[in-house]
């Protein structure tokens, strides 16, 4: 027998380290060969790692949340024949003593069963007449009051379910009137609660658990990027109202008759009009690299997408999306968001964005402030769609009032890169395509 260790591989150019973001093995457990061991989570993707050979885990290096540097054993294992361990007793040794190394713990012994707490008197029980009677034994011991029993309700009669109701509702059982036999049961305190229905029995909620969870993974990468953007980056939002009567009647017009085509959803248009305003705000598209000093400007619109997942918000790129129509937009926007909620997206299709869109769709609030995506300089949230009643001008200059579809659309910008007039000036004219929509799909 020979110990294999399995160390982590250069899974990416620049990559220097990778974080554990889940065990599929423990030590003891055998495993195949391919596989699978880990999934490391880097800068730029989570990569599934595969044993190379069969054998049985011998010491794993680290918990999840972890950080592995390239190169550092992963996996110890013990196999058939001679391994690849040559440094000898020396090199274990230096194994076993790595701080990284964690071995499984033997399982703690069953705590014995709690003893049932002493009472100072049995609770009477109904019993027929005919049904024998066993004598009840003397109990000793002194038992604490329950904190929520009043004084001079000792004597009150009810079954152990009936008072553990009472008790989680706050209800005194002196307060309530039996209806038979001086029982209390539920129906007498259904009666009590319905003549009582103001009183507050009512509790306000479940009583949930006191938990402490690590952050990590995808989870830790959010905290990381969101906290050195809001360090980092001077922002400043800007808020306008857009009326999208007409471009919902456009919308609903092509739905009719898109056939197999995807459903289109305002952002296909929102993104469409970014891209036309783009090479007239050119400052909008761009990445800051403050350390150079440095403002990147891009011709092509790399619109990142911000897309909540089951494992937190991760952000697709539409790559060149000013090279598409609404229908192709819809498409890629459903596939995106798709592959991001299942963890097929590729490493590619998570980054290199240029400018970022983010929409919480029917939940997007009257206005947000939403957070740029480092190291780019502007992200747009659309919020969500509220009908009111406006001043609107008729064929004969008249004021009358209309119920419209009104839509407010927030933006966030770095004032490092990008000044309020430039960012004003550009939200009106977004506004001037969103609420003539024929001219977004103008030539």
């Amino acid at each position: 027998m020979g110990r294999f260790t399995f160390r982590l591989p250069d899974i990416g150019e620049g990559i220097a380290e990778a974080e554990i973001v889940a065990w599929h093995v423990k030590v003891g457990d055998m495993v195949e060969e391919d596989g699978r061991l880990a999934d490391m989570m880097t800068d730029k993707a989570t990569v599934e790692m595969e044993s190379p050979v069969a054998g049985m885990v011998l010491e794993v290096a680290g918990e999840t949340g972890d950080v592995i540097a390239i190169g550092s054993p992963l996996v110890v294992l013990e196999i058939e024949g001679e391994g690849n361990q040559v440094d000898g007793d020396a090199g274990r040794e230096a194994a076993k003593s790595a701080p990284a190394a964690i071995v499984e713990e033997p399982a703690l012994p069953e705590e014995p069963a709690a003893k049932p707490e002493p009472v100072l008197a049995p609770e009477p029980v109904s019993v027929s007449p005919t049904a024998p009677v066993e004598p009840v034994p003397a109990v000793t011991g002194t038992a604490a009051p329950s904190p929520r029993a009043p004084a001079g309700h000792a004597r009150v009669m009810a079954s152990p379910a009936v008072r553990k109701r009472a008790a989680d509702l706050g209800i005194d059982l002196g307060e309530v009137r039996p209806a038979e036999d001086g029982r209390v049961r539920h129906a007498d305190l259904d009666a009590f609660l319905a003549y009582n229905s103001a009183g507050g029995f009512q509790p306000a909620g479940h009583r949930g658990r006191d938990e402490q969870v690590r952050v990590i993974g995808l989870r830790r990468r959010i905290a990381e990027n969101m906290a050195a953007s809001k360090r980092n980056i001077p922002h400043f939002a800007y808020v306008e109202e857009y009326d999208v009567t007409a471009l919902e009647e456009l919308r609903g017009q092509l739905n009719e008759g898109r056939g197999e085509r995807p459903k289109l959803t305002m952002l296909p248009f929102l993104i469409t009009a970014i891209c036309k305003l783009i090479p007239k705000y050119p400052m909008l598209n761009a990445h800051y690299d403050d350390e150079a000093g440095v403002v990147a400007r891009y011709g092509s619109v790399h619109l990142g997408m911000a897309a909540q997942t089951p494992a937190g918000l991760m952000v697709p790129v539409i790559r060149d999306a000013q090279d598409r129509n609404l229908w192709q937009l819809a498409a890629e926007i459903s596939r995106l968001a798709a592959a991001a909620r299942d963890g097929s997206a590729k490493s590619g299709e998570l980054s290199g964005s240029t400018i970022t869109v983010t929409s919480l769709g029917p939940m997007g609030g009257v206005a947000t402030t939403p957070v740029i995506n480092r190291p780019e300089v502007a992200i747009i949230g659309p919020n969500r769609i509220v009908e009111r009643p406006m001043f609107v001008k008729d064929a004969s200059g008249i004021e009358r009032v209309e119920k419209r579809k009104l839509m407010n659309i927030s933006m966030s910008c770095d004032h490092r890169v990008v000044d309020g007039w430039d960012a004003a000036s550009f939200a009106q004219d977004l506004k001037n395509l969103i609420e003539a929509p024929a001219l977004i799909l103008a030539g």
